[in-house]
């Protein structure tokens, strides 16, 4: 399994001119100070990453922790896989870890501890060839299909909020479908609809 959670930060951050502005304050004052001062300016990662995930089709939740200490945890991504099954048919994938992470940085920029409500994870290509035949808006060759993309929404959140925060990460694709009560997110190429 590739080792992702090692190497990526847990919430990616933007610039503003607002924050370059402080951060050179922050540096002009820190250069007066001993340098033992600024060695704990950045507080350490987290050693853990958890989820917490409701599938809202068959009414399981999951909350685990999938990463520690730099090391994804098997045991938890068979949890994960199976709570994010096609529920059509009970086929399980395998889900990528980067979009773990990616669901795991949502979550931490929102600061929330509400699971994500999980409308579809996986989809067989069965299910994919089914959706796609009775709606046009599901691709054919779909990243559900590689355990890519997630649709979800998260109670107490709106949609804009959780799309917004989703699109501002640029982790990959988000799809923003406020009729069906859903945002897609997918590590696939950046892009918008």
């Amino acid at each position: 399994m590739n080792d992702w959670c090692k190497y990526t930060s847990l919430v990616p951050y933007y610039l503003t001119r607002r924050h370059f502005l402080k951060l050179g304050a922050f540096a002009g004052m820190a250069s007066l100070a001993p340098f033992k001062a600024f060695a704990n300016a950045h507080p350490a990662a987290p050693s853990e990453r958890a989820l917490v995930l409701y599938n809202t089709h068959t009414g399981e939740q999951l909350k685990t922790v999938y990463c520690a200490n730099g090391e994804y945890i098997p045991g938890a991504f068979a949890e994960i896989n199976h709570i994010l099954r096609d529920h059509r048919n009970e086929q399980i994938g395998n889900m990528d870890p980067q979009l773990l992470d990616l669901l795991y940085s949502i979550s931490a920029r929102l600061d929330s501890r509400q699971p994500f409500h999980v409308i579809s994870g996986f989809r067989s290509k069965e299910t994919n060839a089914m959706l796609a035949e009775r709606s046009g808006g599901v691709a054919k060759h779909s990243l559900h299909m590689q355990g890519l993309a997630i649709d979800i929404r998260m109670p107490g959140y709106d949609l804009s909020v959780l799309r917004k925060t989703a699109v501002a990460l640029q982790g990959g694709g988000v799809g923003y479908y406020p009729r069906s009560d859903f945002v897609h997110v997918d590590v696939g190429r950046v892009r918008y609809w």
